[in-house]
């Protein structure tokens, strides 16, 4: 059986990947990839609360996680669209460039 302190090992480990993608990328897609890997390391955690302790809010909390992170994908891939149609290019970097 999994231990609660290897699912929460996991987790950090999948928070850490995020926040390191969200540190270094420069690109619109990859970094949007790396916050729902840090939303999704929250999940886990809330769910791993939930089963190895056996109260329910856990899942709840992993619920509306999983529904504000389709939120932010959806809204973050149309701001990624809309700046693609602008400025022909999602780095970052480059679009800081254009605006200056």
């Amino acid at each position: 059986m999994i231990g609660f302190y290897q699912v929460v090992a996991l987790s950090a480990t999948l928070f850490s990947v995020g926040v390191y993608g969200v540190l270094t990328s420069r690109n619109a897609v990859r970094m949007l990839m790396s916050i729902e890997l840090i939303l999704n390391s929250a999940n886990i955690d809330f769910v791993a609360y939930s089963a190895f302790t056996g109260v329910a809010q856990g899942l709840a909390l992993a619920m509306i996680g999983i529904g504000v992170a389709a939120a932010e994908a959806a809204i973050g891939i149309a701001i990624v669209l809309v700046v693609d149609k602008l400025f022909k290019t999602i780095d970052l970097d480059k679009i800081k460039e254009l605006r200056g």
